[in-house]
Order: structure tokens, then sequence, then C-alpha cells
């Protein structure tokens, strides 16, 4: 029995078996059919992600097809400026706003773990009687071992009417004797 001789694809040649060294034709088994059965499967699922992903497309403001079925939000729409409800997208940002709320409560605790309870002394704080207070460096030494991100944390317990405190912006070193008051 003669053998085939490899090579590259220009070069591939093999020497003919006669009829009586033919090798038997290979009988399809059941691990066969699977094979050809999930390879179809691959081609259907390919094809359906395909025609949901143009029909997305369709809908997304920044695709390059430029169909006139492409609604886009206006401003001053309820969905102007969000994700698609149900997207993964949304679900992202609901999961961000969990943790940064997590967060927000976990810097009041601190802040009242290692404030010193003080009368507001009316200068222009929005307090009335008597807050906790802490100043910034004070509160950044403690913070720091918990999350480098204290000053966007104050921020937005700031918006969210839970501390004061004076300026846009808290720096490390030169707003060390801030006082930052909790308020509730």
């Amino acid at each position: 029995m003669s053998e085939p001789v490899m090579g590259t694809n220009s070069q591939s040649t093999a020497t003919m078996d006669t009829e009586d060294d033919a090798p038997v034709p290979a009988q399809f088994g059941d691990d066969t059919a699977v094979g050809i059965v999930s390879v179809k499967g691959l081609k259907e699922n390919w094809q359906k992600w395909s025609d949901e992903h143009q029909e997305y497309q369709k809908h997304n403001p920044f695709s390059h097809d430029a169909r006139p079925s492409a609604l886009v939000p206006q401003r001053g729409q309820d969905d102007y400026g969000r994700p698609l409800q149900g997207s993964m997208t949304e679900q992202r940002g609901k999961d961000a706003h969990s943790r940064v709320s997590i967060e927000v409560q976990e810097l009041c605790e601190v802040i009242r773990n290692i404030g010193e309870m003080k009368d507001c002394d009316g200068e222009g704080s929005s307090c009335d009687g008597k807050s906790v207070r802490v100043e910034f460096g004070k509160l950044f030494e403690h913070y720091v071992t918990i999350s480098n991100k204290l000053v966007g944390i104050l921020l937005r317990a700031r918006k969210q009417r839970l501390v004061d405190f004076e300026g846009e912006m808290l720096w490390q070193g030169k707003d060390d004797h801030v006082v930052i008051s909790l308020l509730q």
C-alpha cells in the first residue's frame, strides 16, 4: 500500500491507490451527526444574531446606517440621554448608582465616627442647631484606607444634601482645614 506524500498546497501529490487497496467509505455515526447538527445550529444562531443586530442598528442614532426609521429622542423627551430600557447599559447604570449610594452612606458613617458634635456658627451653612463636623484633612487621612474617591463621593453627598462644605472642590493639602458638616 502506498501512502500520500505530504507537501505544501502547491506541491501536494498522492499516489493512486488500486481498487483492492481503496479504503472503505466512512460511515456516519451518532457523533458525526451531532457535529453536523451543531454546525447547522451555529449557522442558524449566527444568522439570528446578525438579523437582530441589523434591526438594532436601524434604531441606533450613532450607526452609520442613516435610515429614516431610526428614531432619535429629542431634547425634552423622557428617554432623551437615557439608555434603552432593559439594555445592559441601563443595568450597568443602575448598578453603579447603587454602589455610589452605598459609598455615600459609608462616608456619612465615617464622618459620624471621627467627627465632633459642634454648634453651627451660622456661617451661611445650611445646618440648624448641632451637627457633626470634621476637617477635610482628618477625613482624608481616615478615608484613604476605605476608598480613593473621597472628593467625588463628597460632591455626590453634597448634591444629595447630606453634607455641606465651602468651595466647589477640595484639594488635599490646600483645603485640609475646610470644615465638612454632616447635615443628617
